[in-house]
C-alpha cells in the first residue's frame, strides 16, 4: 500500500509508493538493495522495509536510519511518535527508537493463538496500539509499560485491515470473510456491519471533514465499494478500479479525493464530484501490469517510447517527464462489447502484441501504428493522436468469415510515408494494405512469398524495395510497386529476425544459431558477420548514424558491434536478459526491457558526454555485471577504470614532425608568414596621410617595444638620439637572432634561431633579415648561417611553409649581395636543387590524389 503524508511547511499532501527497490514521492529516493515490501510514513520520515531490514528516509531521498534485528521478513509497519513499530512474519513485534536506532521493546506472540495481521494506533490513545490477528481476536497494548490492556473476542474470521474512523474510539475492522465491522473499542460494541461479495477486505478509508460520511473498501479483484455511514447502506460501486487487488487506499483529508494503488503498477486519484456519489479518475500514473515484450521509439525527437506488454496494452512512455505518458489501451475484437462486460469477463480482449511498427508521417490524418498479436491472424491498427485502437483490422479476405487456428501474423512494417503496411504470415504469405482505408493492395509471390514462415519484413526509405526473410533460410528482394522478385539469396542458417536501417541501407539479420550478419541492400552482399552470443538473440537496434549494431540475447549480455571496423566495442552483463532494445533516434539513450520486469530502463550513451576509447574488446574479454538503472543517480563503479584508459587520448599532443618521410607544416597562423613578400605594399597602404602630431603632455603609460610579446622600453633607449649622418649599421646592437646565428656557425645547431624567428611578427622578421647584410650591421658569415638554417629545414622536411616564406623574403632583400659573394652563391645553388627535388616529389603526390578524387566524382555518374 502507498502512504499519504502532509507537509506542514509546504502545505501539501505527498503520496509515497514503492516502485521496485525505490520510493517514488509524487506531488525520489535512493534505492534499497532489494524490492521494498512494506512502506509507512510519519510527519518527518518515510519508512521502507525489505526482507528483515527497516530503513528510514529523510527528505524523500537519503537513508538516514537503518534498523536491524528481525530474523524474518517484516510485513507490518506503524510509526508511533518517537518510535516505529515493526512486525515480522515470525510474529515478533519490535518497537524501535527512531533517533537512536535501538530496540525499545520486543514482544513475541504465539502464532497458534495470536498471529498479528494488522496494527493500528487509535487516535488520542496515549502509548497504545491495537493489534488484529489471523484468529480474529484483537488486543490493545500499552507499549510504554508493555502490558496487555484488553482483549477483544473478535468475529471468528481473520482480521485483514484496521482503520481509524473520524470519530474517536471508533475503528473499522476488515475481515477475510468480506465483512467490515465498525466497532467502538471503548465500550467493545459493534456500531454497524457491512458485507461485500468480492472476498477479503484489502483496504479501508474514511472520507473526512467535507460533510460526506462515506467509507470506501477495497477488494482482491480490483473493485471498490462506497458505503453511506448515515444510512448504513451501499452507496455505489466502482468496478475495475484496478485490474488486480487494491493494495492501498486513502482519502485526502478535507477533500473529495481518493488515492488508490494496486499490483497492476498503477496509482490513481479519484474525484467525487458527480451525481450518485461515484468517482472518476482525476489523475493517474501507470505502467504495464505485466512485463513489456517489445519497445520502439516513436518519431524522430527521441522523446516517446512505444511499448507493448503481456497485459495486452500498448503504452507510450516519455523520456522527458512522466506526465506525458499515455496508454493507448487494450486490443479488443469489439470495443463496445468489451466496455459492457468489464475487465474480468472480457472475452473480446485480443492476445498480447508481439511485434509492431509505427511511423509519424501521417499520424494526424489516420492510424500510424500496426501491431501483430500472439497466435492471431488479424493485425490491428492504432491511432497515436487519439491514443486509442484504430479503425481497421487487417487480414486476408478469405479469412474474414472464419478465423484459422494455426495461421498467424509474424512480422510487420510501415512505409516511411505512412501510407502502407506490409504484413508477413506464418504460412509464408506477405500482404500490403493501405493504412488510410485498410484496403488490401496485393501480395508478393504467386501464392506466397516464402516456403517457410515469414521471420521479418522491411521496406526501404523510398518505397522501392521490400525485403522479406523466411524460416527456410532465404532472403528475397521485391519491387514494392510491381511486386516482382528482384533477387533472392540463401543464408547460412535460418533467420530469426531482420532489422533495416533505412538511412544507410544496412540490414541486420539475427540467426537461430545465435550469430548475426549485416547485409548491404545496395550490393546485396553480406558485409559483416558477428558471433559471440550464447543464447537466442532477442532484439537488435542500430545507432542513428548506422555505425553501431546493439544486440541483446538470452545469455543476459548486451553487445555493441562497430560496423566499420567489424569489432565488438562494448559488452556488459545484466542480471535479467533484455527482451527488447531500442536506440533513441537522437543517440542519447538505449532503452531496454527485461525478463519478468515491468519497467523500461534507459542507459545513457557515454560517448556523447565524455571521450570514450572505442577500441575492439579482446577475444578473452570477461563482461562485468552492471546493475540496471533505477530512479536515483547510481554511482557507476567502472567509470574510473574507463577514464584511465582515455587519459592517453585526452593528453595527445601533435608532434613537431609527423614522420621523417612526410612534409610537415608548422602550426603557426598564416598571418605570420603569408604576407612577408608584400610588407612594403602593406606599409604604403597603412601610411598616415598627415604626419603624427606629438601629444602635449607625456603619456601616463610606460612605452613598450612593438612586437607580439610586449616588453617595456628601457629608459636609456628612450633618450638615445642618433645622428643622421653616421652609418646606423655600425652603431646598431646585435640582436638575439643575430647572436644565435653566429653561434650556430660553430655548433651547427639551428633549432634556437628558428624558434626565435617563429616567435616574431612579420615586420620584426623583416627587420631581423635586413640586419643580416653588411650595410645593416651584419656579415656574409651570418648570411651563410641563415641559408644553412633553411637547408636544415628542407632536409628535415618540417616547418615547410616557413622555410619557403623566409627564403623568399631573404632573396628579395639581399639579391645583389648574394650574386657578388661566391661562397653565398654556392650555398644558394645547393638550396635551389634541393628545393626542386622536394617540390617535384610533392607535386606527384598532389597530382595522384587529385586524379583519384576526380575519378571518384565522375566515374559513378
Amino acid at each position: 500500500p502507498h502512504v499519504l503524508r502532509y507537509h506542514g511547511r509546504h502545505r501539501q499532501f505527498y503520496v509515497a509508493t514503492a516502485v521496485g527497490p525505490s520510493v517514488h514521492t509524487y506531488n525520489v529516493s535512493n534505492a534499497l538493495p532489494q524490492d521494498i515490501a512494506c512502506l509507512a510514513a510519519d510527519r518527518m520520515l518515510i519508512f521502507a522495509s525489505y526482507d528483515n531490514v527497516l530503513h528510514a528516509f529523510a527528505r524523500n531521498k537519503e537513508v538516514v536510519h537503518t534498523y536491524e534485528g528481525h530474523k524474518a521478513r517484516i510485513h507490518l509497519l506503524q510509526p508511533f511518535g518517537d518510535h516505529v513499530i515493526s512486525v515480522d512474519v515470525d510474529n515478533v513485534l519490535i518497537v524501535w527508537n527512531i533517533q537512536s536506532e535501538e530496540e525499545y521493546l520486543q514482544v513475541d506472540f504465539d502464532k497458534a493463538t495470536f498471529a498479528v495481521s494488522a496494527v493500528l494506533h487509535p487516535s488520542t490513545y496515549l502509548n497504545k496500539i491495537l493489534l488484529g490477528s489471523e484468529q480474529g481476536s484483537l488486543q490493545l497494548w500499552n507499549i510504554k509499560s508493555n502490558k496487555l490492556l484488553y482483549s477483544f473476542p473478535g468475529w471468528h474470521f481473520a482480521v485483514t485491515t484496521l482503520e481509524q474512523a473520524p470519530a474517536v474510539d471508533v475503528v473499522a475492522v476488515g475481515l477475510v470473510s468480506g465483512h467490515i465491522i465498525v466497532h467502538n473499542i471503548k465500550f467493545d460494541e459493534t456500531l454497524m456491519k457491512f458485507q461485500q461479495d468480492w472476498g477479503p477486505i484489502t483496504a479501508i478509508s474514511f472520507r473526512t471533514a467535507d460533510g460526506h460520511p462515506v467509507m470506501a473498501a477495497g477488494s482482491p479483484i480490483g473493485h471498490i465499494a462506497l458505503w453511506d455511514l448515515e444510512e448504513k447502506k451501499l452507496m455505489c460501486q466502482m468496478q475495475d478500479a484496478h485490474s488486480t487487488a487494491i493494495a492501498g487506499m486513502s482519502f485526502v483529508p478535507g477533500e473529495p479525493l481518493l488515492i488508490t494503488n494496486g499490483a497492476d503498477n498503477a496509482i490513481r486519484v479519484w474525484i467525487f464530484d458527480g451525481p450518485g456519489g461515484t468517482g472518476r479518475v482525476l489523475r493517474r500514473r501507470m505502467g504495464h501490469s505485466a512485463p513489456p515484450t517489445k519497445i520502439r521509439y516513436h518519431g524522430q525527437n527521441g522523446e516517446q517510447i512505444l511499448s507493448a506488454g503481456q497485459d495486452g496494452t500498448l503504452q507510450s512512455f516519455s523520456t522527458v517527464h512522466e506526465k506525458f505518458n499515455k496508454s493507448l489501451g487494450r486490443g479488443s475484437i469489439n470495443k463496445k462489447k468489451s466496455k459492457k462486460k468489464g475487465l474480468k469477463l472480457d472475452t473480446m480482449a485480443l492476445p498480447p502484441i508481439t511485434v509492431f511498427a509505427s511511423e509519424v508521417a501521417h499520424q494526424s490524418d489516420w492510424d500510424s501504428i500496426v501491431a501483430c498479436h500472439q497466435g492471431y491472424i488479424t493485425c490491428t491498427t492504432w491511432n497515436y493522436q487519439k491514443t486509442s485502437m484504430g479503425a481497421h483490422k487487417l487480414r486476408p479476405e478469405e479469412f474474414s468469415k472464419h478465423k484459422p487456428i494455426d495461421i498467424y501474423a509474424t512480422a510487420v512494417d510501415i512505409t516511411s510515408c505512412g501510407n502502407f503496411a506490409v504484413i508477413g504470415l506464418s504460412t509464408g504469405r506477405v500482404d500490403v494494405y493501405n493504412m488510410q482505408s485498410g484496403i488490401h493492395r496485393g501480395c508478393y509471390g504467386k501464392e506466397r512469398a516464402h516456403e517457410g514462415a515469414i521471420r521479418g519484413v522491411a521496406v526501404d526509405g523510398l518505397n522501392q524495395l521490400i525485403i522479406t526473410a523466411g524460416s527456410e533460410g532465404l532472403i528475397k528482394f521485391w519491387k514494392f510497386k510491381t511486386k516482382d522478385l528482384v533477387y533472392s539469396t540463401e543464408l547460412s542458417s535460418s533467420p530469426s529476425a531482420i532489422l533495416l536501417h533505412r538511412d544507410s541501407g544496412i540490414l541486420g539479420i539475427a540467426f537461430d544459431d545465435f550469430s548475426i550478419s549485416v547485409l548491404d541492400i545496395e550490393t546485396r552482399k553480406i558485409v559483416r558477420t558477428f558471433s559471440g552470443h550464447h543464447g537466442r538473440i532477442n532484439d537488435m537496434t542500430f545507432s542513428p548514424d548506422g555505425r553501431w549494431l546493439i544486440t541483446s540475447s538470452m545469455d543476459c549480455t548486451i553487445k555493441t558491434w562497430d560496423l566499420p571496423s567489424g569489432c565488438l566495442i562494448d559488452c556488459f552483463l545484466v542480471d535479467s536478459a533484455a527482451v527488447s532494445l531500442a536506440m533513441s533516434p537522437t543517440g542519447d539513450f538505449l532503452a531496454s526491457t527485461h525478463v519478468d520486469d515491468l519497467g523500461i530502463y534507459l542507459w545513457s550513451n557515454r560517448s556523447l558526454y565524455s571521450l570514450v576509447s572505442l577500441r575492439p574488446l579482446p577475444a578473452d574479454y570477461e563482461p562485468s555485471m552492471v546493475t540496471r538503472p533505477s530512479t536515483c543517480p547510481v554511482q557507476d563503479v567502472d567509470v574510473a577504470e574507463d577514464e584511465e584508459t582515455c587519459d592517453e587520448m585526452i593528453e595527445y599532443v601533435s608532434p613537431e614532425q609527423l614522420g621523417e618521410q612526410l612534409v610537415t607544416l608548422s602550426s603557426l597562423p598564416e598571418s605570420r608568414w603569408k604576407n612577408l613578400l608584400s610588407l612594403d605594399v602593406i606599409k604604403k597602404k597603412n601610411k598616415p596621410r598627415e604626419p603624427p602630431k606629438v601629444p602635449k603632455s607625456a603619456p601616463f603609460f610606460i612605452p613598450t617595444v612593438p612586437g607580439l610579446i610586449p616588453r617595456y622600453v628601457a629608459p636609456e633607449e628612450e633618450n638615445d638620439t642618433q645622428s643622421k649622418v653616421v652609418n646606423l649599421g655600425v652603431l646598431a646592437q646585435k640582436s638575439d637572432f643575430y647572436i644565435r646565428l653566429e653561434e650556430a656557425l660553430s655548433t651547427n645547431e639551428y633549432t634556437a634561431p628558428l624558434n626565435l624567428l617563429k616567435s616574431l611578427g612579420p615586420s620584426n622578421i623583416e627587420v631581423e633579415l635586413r640586419g643580416l647584410a653588411p650595410e645593416g650591421g651584419g656579415s656574409t658569415e651570418v648570411m651563410l648561417s641563415f641559408l644553412r638554417m633553411i637547408r636544415m629545414m628542407l632536409n628535415r622536411k618540417y616547418n615547410f611553409e616557413l622555410a619557403q616564406a623566409y627564403l623568399a623574403l631573404f632573396l628579395k632583400l639581399h639579391l645583389k649581395i648574394l650574386s657578388s659573394e661566391p661562397n653565398l652563391l654556392e650555398e644558394v645553388s645547393r638550396l635551389s636543387t634541393q628545393l626542386e627535388e622536394t617540390w617535384i616529389h610533392l607535386q606527384t603526390l598532389f597530382n595522384q590524389s587529385l586524379c583519384v578524387l576526380t575519378y571518384m566524382k565522375s566515374a559513378l555518374l
